[in-house]
């Protein structure tokens, strides 16, 4: 009776071992695959880093163009009211000349507008011409 105690007892010893065998292989590829799981997020964390870092210099120059783009529209509005001012002004200018005309009655009259259209010709044309 010893002996088939000695025996089991052996057995039970041998199964432990093979299980505990089993189960350090099992620890060493869980091992191993953690390991590359923690190398893949180092990895992909550089890789985001670097996003990170582009995306920020990307918004910087987005924000400096736009802030450009508006100086330059801002000047562009000044540009776009002095032409208004010139408009009016030669609106004005038409309205007189039409209200001149209408008003003349005589080829005396009609001579002094003549004369003043011709001024006004001349004093327009040095006006445009005066940055060239």
């Amino acid at each position: 009776m010893y002996a088939a105690i000695a025996i089991a007892v052996i057995i039970v010893a041998l199964a432990f071992a093979i299980l505990v065998g089993y189960l350090a292989m099992t620890l060493k590829a869980t091992q191993r695959t953690l390991n590359n799981v923690a190398d893949t997020l180092e990895s992909v964390e550089k890789q985001v880093e670097g996003i990170t870092t582009e995306t920020t210099l990307l918004l910087q120059k987005t924000n400096d163009l736009a802030e450009d783009v508006n100086y330059k529209v801002s000047k562009l509005n000044s540009v776009f009211e002095g032409v208004e001012d010139i408009g009016d002004s030669f609106s004005n200018l038409t309205t007189s000349i039409k209200k001149l005309t209408s008003n003349l009655t005589d080829d005396e009259e009609v001579g002094k507008a003549k004369e003043a259209v011709k001024w006004g010709s001349a004093i327009m044309s040095l006006w445009k011409n005066r940055d060239k």
